[in-house]
């Protein structure tokens, strides 16, 4: 696991766009995975401005939702799919051609899971899968204590979670759904470069034992380092609970400039 410390969300992003537009200039159709909230948004804000001045040709990239919730219609403004569209293949001046994510809308919620994660994998396996973290270590909606094998699968939210996120629902818990279809550990830590951007100091903590604590179902992000090639690009805030954040930007500063992410 590489970590790369950053001054700061603005920085991460263009760190993160940069890595990106390496990749779309090795590989045009690389399969993107991308996540929701607000963490992200540097990084599409970035990528959205190479695109615009020519510095990136993002024409034929492929875009892959990470989560979605369930009961809530596709047009639904807060469906994930809708973050989507408004947050990344719009900015982008992509179609929606170019992008795939679970039915969260199925009637059979099971078998669209099966189907996306089988959907991945056809597609030829997600190239960077773009990462957040909740301050309880949970990537996707894979909550603490979930099987680090585990596969794209519905969960059921959090009280917490439900309240927490009742700010995009006019602030009523009510209009929240109860469950997500979301990509598994197991399924995530089969992308070729997972990449999680964690910013503030209230991210610290999980940070640090995701980064340097023992890898366990009950922070699910350890998983991360079970991985050969996983990166984990955090604010100085964020990196605050790090024993070994000195040694973290010595190798970084060290490192071959060609080498990138």
């Amino acid at each position: 696991m590489e970590v790369v410390i950053v001054p700061d969300a603005t920085a991460g992003g263009e760190l993160i766009a940069e890595a990106i537009a390496a990749l779309l200039s090795r590989k045009p159709d690389a399969l993107l995975g991308v996540a929701t909230g607000s963490t992200p948004l540097p990084i599409y804000q970035a990528l959205t401005a190479k695109v615009r001045s020519g510095a990136v040709d993002a024409a034929r990239a492929r875009i892959c939702q990470l989560d979605e919730y369930v009961g809530l219609p596709a047009g639904h403004p807060e469906s994930y799919r809708s973050v989507v569209l408004r947050e990344v293949i719009e900015p982008l001046g992509l179609s929606e051609k170019s992008f795939m994510g679970p039915d969260g809308s199925a009637t059979d919620v099971q078998a669209a899971c099966d189907a996306y994660d089988k959907a991945l994998a056809e597609a030829g396996g997600v190239d960077l899968q773009l990462l957040g973290i909740g301050t309880d270590g949970h990537i996707g909606f894979n909550e603490p204590c979930s099987s680090l094998a585990s596969r794209t699968r519905i969960k059921t939210l959090t009280e917490q979670t439900r309240i927490d996120n009742a700010r995009f629902f006019d602030d009523d818990i009510e209009q929240v759904p109860h469950h997500v279809i979301t990509q598994g550990i197991g399924t995530i830590l089969e992308s070729r470069h997972p990449v999680l951007l964690a910013t503030g100091a209230g991210k610290a903590d999980a940070v640090a034992l995701t980064v340097e604590g023992p890898v366990a179902s009950v922070v699910p992000a350890s998983a991360l380092q079970m991985h050969p090639h996983a990166t984990v690009v955090v604010d100085e805030a964020a990196a605050s609970k790090l024993k070994l954040a000195d040694y973290f930007r010595a190798t970084y500063a060290a490192k071959p400039q060609w080498q990138g992410l």
